[in-house]
């Protein structure tokens, strides 16, 4: 067996990438710039970002080439939204206003705009409402009649779109604001018409609407840009204004926000990588449903022989009397009447009538549905309880590293005497302490929904997961409990040296530990069934030969029961 310093030393140059992925390029070139920005491929959940400073919280773009998103911002997202636009106007000759709608229409796909314009620009005009000429003809009157009020306005106070039906600027206004007011819908406004199919696009919208109606519009059309591109969704953080860019069939779904949430771009929840997103989805929905009160009810409770309502026993006493109006007094084992019970039952605790009863087979259904009720509400605590603890550590652990990175490292770079760049090593542990909580809070939930007569696969997972979750436990305390000697030492220490160490070799090993459980939970734990294969044939094999061996064991065995028959027929003789 190696010691788990041998252990230690080996690993310091292990090179292996941990799927959360190298964790040097977190850091800038300039060893003395301490404005750095947390950059991470798309297998990570750190995504912690320390710069506020608007000019360094553009869009990502991938320091590794596996990179499969790209974090926006305002400013980012509009500058696309104008590029998709004018790429549109520009190849079908066509304004802005009228692109605006077409992308609209579309769901800002520029590709599905043009091959849909170029196979059929009438069916695509008609469809989308951008009309060609107008329906109704133009008057030479110099007034015309309103079709919402019915009054008559001068011309210059008269104004329509394409379709050409008039409709006065108050109407229009009041049309156009109470659209606004509803909320995104009015992207998609039409002519006030109802037969009419003719779109209302921003230039109107500019022209009659007030600012504040404006903003508002402006806001629903760069919305609509992320919620109806299906290559872009908003970071579900609260409060977050960023939106992330991702290319579609990369594999891998987690990505990580600038402002510091990690999420899996499939399913919105927050990262959950290497559990499925329908295990997920099933983890999460028991967690908030009613099932696991109705598991505590059948576990520990009964219903009242009379009014069937659950009743739960707070005392030691059998003498059990329902709450009002029905105040049924009864047996808490047999569910029996109070006054039927007495010395002859076996007194106030314990009631025979219900062993004897149970023993008979009465009460086997009731007692086996309480008693799968109960098992099920101590398997679903036992992962539930542990789930939630990872998760309660993890969040404590990001609060560690960001004191560490704004208060501690400064403070320790001067007691140690050692720069800043050098002590990189301790971030790092940081980063793999956050990453490796969040995967071990998962396999949790991953385990709770591994099927039971499963026995190989389960034990498997119980030995990585037990693995991975002792090496991440002798990290944190070291990174936790270790380094505060030295942060709140007075000077330098001849042992840090010999901490640095032990704490980067930690840092692989649990990296280690935990890149082996990822991958096995991803394939399935397909390892088991490979070697339970490779088992049955061995045994297969095992028991060709020991027949073979067992034939001439049988003849072996013969001869020695011949000779122990000599012996017997000599000693007989003599």
């Amino acid at each position: 067996m190696e010691s788990e310093d041998d252990m230690i030393d080996d690993s310091v140059s292990m090179e292996d990438d941990f799927y959360s992925g190298d964790l040097s390029y977190c850091y800038d070139d300039d060893p003395n710039d301490n404005d750095n920005d947390y950059y991470f491929d798309d297998d990570n959940d750190y995504g912690l970002l320390e710069d506020d400073d608007d000019d360094d919280q553009d869009a990502i773009v991938s320091r590794r080439p596996q990179l499969s998103y790209t974090v926006l911002k305002e400013a980012d997202i509009k500058q696309r939204q104008e590029d998709d636009i004018s790429k549109v106007s520009t190849v079908l000759s066509i304004s802005r206003v009228d692109a605006t709608i077409l992308l609209r229409y579309y769901n800002w796909s520029v590709s599905k705009v043009h091959d849909e314009w170029f196979a059929d620009e009438g069916r695509v005009r008609q469809s989308v409402g951008l009309l060609e000429r107008p329906t109704v003809q133009a008057s030479n009157a110099k007034e015309l009649t309103c079709g919402i009020c019915f009054e008559s306005f001068l011309r210059d106070n008269i104004t329509s779109v394409a379709c050409g039906h008039p409709f006065c600027l108050s109407c229009w206004r009041g049309y156009i604001s109470t659209t606004i007011y509803d909320g995104p819908g009015c992207l998609s406004l039409r002519c006030p018409d109802p037969s009419c199919n003719a779109a209302v696009g921003k230039d109107m919208i500019d022209k009659l609407a007030t600012s504040e109606e404006k903003e508002k519009y402006s806001r629903y059309l760069l919305r609509s840009y992320v919620e109806d591109n299906r290559k872009t969704k908003w970071c579900p953080a609260p409060g977050c204004e960023y939106a992330v860019d991702f290319t579609v069939g990369s594999g891998n779904f987690d990505v990580s926000c600038n402002c510091a949430f990690s999420f899996c771009w499939n399913c919105t929840e927050e990262a959950h990588r290497p559990v499925d997103c329908e295990t997920v989805a099933k983890w999460i929905l028991k967690n908030s449903a009613e099932s696991e009160n109705m598991n505590w009810i059948l576990a520990n409770s009964k219903p009242c022989p009379k009014c069937k309502r659950p009743i739960e026993k707070n005392q030691g006493c059998m003498h059990m009397t329902c709450t009002p109006p029905c105040k049924f007094e009864f047996c808490w084992l047999c569910l029996g009447a109070w006054a039927e019970h007495g010395e002859r039952t076996g007194g106030f605790y314990a009631c025979n009538r219900y062993e004897a009863a149970k023993q008979e087979g009465v009460y086997d259904e009731a007692e086996r549905r309480r008693e799968m009720a109960k098992n099920s509400l101590e398997k679903y605590t036992h992962y539930y309880e542990r789930w939630a603890s990872n998760q309660l550590s993890r969040q404590k652990a990001l609060a560690d590293l960001h004191q560490m990175q704004t208060v501690h490292l400064e403070k320790l770079s001067d007691l140690q005497c050692t720069p800043e760049s050098q002590l990189k090593f301790i971030t790092e542990a940081w980063l793999q302490i956050v990453e490796c909580r969040r995967v071990l809070k998962w396999t949790y939930a991953y385990g709770y929904y591994l099927p039971e007569h499963e026995h190989a696969k389960r034990q498997f997972f119980e030995y990585l997961q037990g693995e991975a979750e002792s090496g991440l436990e002798r990290l944190h305390q070291c990174a936790e409990k270790e380094l505060n000697k030295f942060v709140t030492g007075d000077g330098p220490s001849k042992e840090f040296d010999d901490f640095r160490a032990k704490l980067a070799g930690l840092t692989s090993v649990t990296k280690n530990y935990f890149e082996n459980l990822v991958r096995a939970l991803e394939n399935g734990l397909a390892d088991v069934d490979s070697q339970a294969a490779a088992a049955c044939s061995k045994t297969t094999s095992s028991k060709n030969t020991g027949g073979t061996s067992k034939t001439r064991g049988g003849r072996g065995k013969g001869s020695s029961k011949s000779g122990g028959s000599g012996r017997n027929v000599d000693d007989t003789s003599n």
